[in-house]
């Protein structure tokens, strides 16, 4: 009988998340670069003076960008993440048109056996209708139930996968039993622009001029890519802030 595990972590070879992986792999991004850029429209070629030039003195002028969506001096601010997430999480992902993405994939390698399972911390009761709902945390049966019902299903997917292998059927057959809660791996790359869409829809603040209701999972890899563009972009980040978290 196979066991299972109270929390995260690894049984038998397949293994149990709950978290998310975010990193920042590669960037081009300041806050510098929102003031050249911005000032090309004053200044023509002579805006190139202030690539390096202080953002702390034009704090303002990036305020004043947001405040008023002036949106196209972000988008010269890139950056590229890797993130490691449950497949349901990209679907997500890709509405938003405005990342490139590339994914691993399962015509082409193995997929690894890691999949998510919601960690205790996860509230798991809706109440409310859509769009002005709520979510309370679950009784401890419930727990249990998410719990032991999504390892079953994906031990016995899992093998079902295995065993299509070692038959010799192509990677991209097999892999059609495997369910959305199977963790992949992509690089999503954006700029500022498009940064602070994504994060007006996926992460719930309520301070923000629009009220937004993600899911959990997106949530928690939208904060870690925010904290991330926070230390490279702090100028501009809080302008994002101070203006109601609305995109430009």
């Amino acid at each position: 009988m196979t066991r299972h595990d109270e929390g995260g972590g690894t049984v038998g070879d397949i293994e149990f998340r709950s978290e998310m992986t975010v990193e920042l792999v590669k960037h081009s991004a300041s806050d510098s670069d929102v003031i050249w850029a911005a000032r090309v429209s004053t200044k023509g070629e002579q805006s190139q003076e202030d690539i390096n030039a202080d953002p702390e003195r034009s704090a303002g002028l990036i305020n004043f960008l947001m405040r008023d969506r002036h949106g196209t001096p972000f988008e010269h601010s890139v950056m590229t993440f890797y993130v490691h997430a449950p497949i349901f999480v990209f679907r997500e992902f890709m509405r938003h048109r405005t990342f490139s993405f590339n994914e691993e994939s399962g015509r082409y390698r193995q997929l690894e056996p890691v999949f998510y399972v919601p960690g205790p911390e996860r509230h798991l009761v809706q109440t409310g209708k859509p769009g002005a709902y709520e979510f309370t945390p679950g009784t401890a049966e419930q727990h249990r139930a998410v719990a032991d019902a999504t390892r079953e299903a994906y031990h016995q997917s899992h093998a079902a996968y295995l065993a299509m292998l070692e038959a010799g059927v192509a990677r991209e057959v097999a892999r059609i039993v495997l369910p959305v809660g199977l963790f992949s791996s992509m690089y999503a790359t954006c700029n500022a622009r498009a940064l602070m869409n994504f994060l007006s829809l996926r992460v719930r603040r309520p301070d923000a001029a629009f009220p937004s209701f993600p899911q959990r999972e997106i949530e928690m890899v939208a904060e870690q890519m925010e904290a991330a563009w926070a230390r490279l972009m702090p100028l501009t980040h809080a302008a994002f802030e101070r203006n109601g978290r609305v995109a430009p």
